[in-house]
């Protein structure tokens, strides 16, 4: 074993130990009172402070943040451990199998070959043998393509991953100039929805509302306005899958750089 492959097991034993004694009989009261459900959170928040990490481009920042990813990652699986419904061995060797499966161009042991045809030659080509193998060869096909992206995902990120797994069965494709024509379609609507909404409101600067005590006119406006803006957002996350941007990657630059404008006209301006 080398030096980093030996490193990397103990160092992840460690992990494992830290684990065990915190959630033992003489461990930590706050560790020994979390449940998986409780820990979505922690979870999930650690994910997007990893990811925040990565975008900063701070290496010692990002190395902090993994750290906190992995132990989240243990701790829910060693909470299944305990109730004896997988082990931690178990969830690490099944990714592994399916890493292994998912990858007969790379494997000489993969169950997957039944599912090759010939070398991949690109990165779409693996991805195609890899969601053939996914349905096929681990009987992952639902009634439609479409229920392979969790429902509680983000929005955008939803609609995105919708997006893209419906362009791979549907061969009818828009082209991106197509794409951004639909936008401009869509984004009249709204302009139009918009018009209806202020003209059935009596106070025309009224805040945005959905529902409105008794005036079933504007409720409905409201409503309809609603639906046609996420048409509108439908067709820019479209728009920019064709365009090969990701729409969250891209929402989370312009956060990033509406923050850095407006912290800075704070400051300029001494509010």
């Amino acid at each position: 074993m080398n030096d980093a492959k030996k490193e990397t097991a103990q160092a992840f034993a460690r992990l494992y130990e830290i684990m065990r004694t915190l959630r033992g009989e003489h461990g930590c009261p706050w560790d020994k009172d979390q449940t998986s459900v409780g820990l979505r959170r922690s979870m999930m928040e650690e994910c997007f402070e990893a990811i925040d990490a990565i975008t900063s481009g701070d290496a010692a920042h990002v190395c902090e943040e993994l750290g906190d990813v992995f132990f989240n990652v243990i701790f829910q699986a060693y909470l299944y451990e305990e109730t004896g419904d997988f082990t931690v061995a178990q969830s690490l060797n099944d990714i592994c199998d399916k890493l292994i499966r998912r990858h007969p161009h790379v494997f000489a042991e993969s169950e997957g070959k039944s599912e090759m045809s010939g070398n991949p030659r690109s990165a779409d080509d693996v991805l195609g043998q890899w969601e053939s193998i996914k349905e096929n060869l681990e009987g992952r096909k639902g009634d439609s393509v479409l229920d392979t992206v969790p429902q509680g995902f983000p929005p955008l990120l939803r609609a995105y991953k919708m997006l893209k797994k419906a362009a791979k069965k549907d061969k009818s494709r828009l082209t991106a100039a197509e794409a951004g024509a639909t936008v401009s379609e869509k984004l009249q609507d709204v302009a139009e929805s918009a018009k209806v909404v202020q003209a059935a409101k009596s106070a025309p600067d009224a805040e945005p509302f959905t529902v409105s005590g008794g005036n079933e006119a504007v409720n409905a406006a409201q409503l309809h306005l609603e639906e046609v803006f996420g048409d509108a957002l439908f067709s820019m996350v479209n728009y920019a899958r064709l365009l090969g941007v990701d729409p969250a990657v891209a929402m989370d630059r312009a956060n990033r750089a509406f923050y850095e404008r407006f912290t800075a006209w704070e400051k300029n301006s001494g509010l």
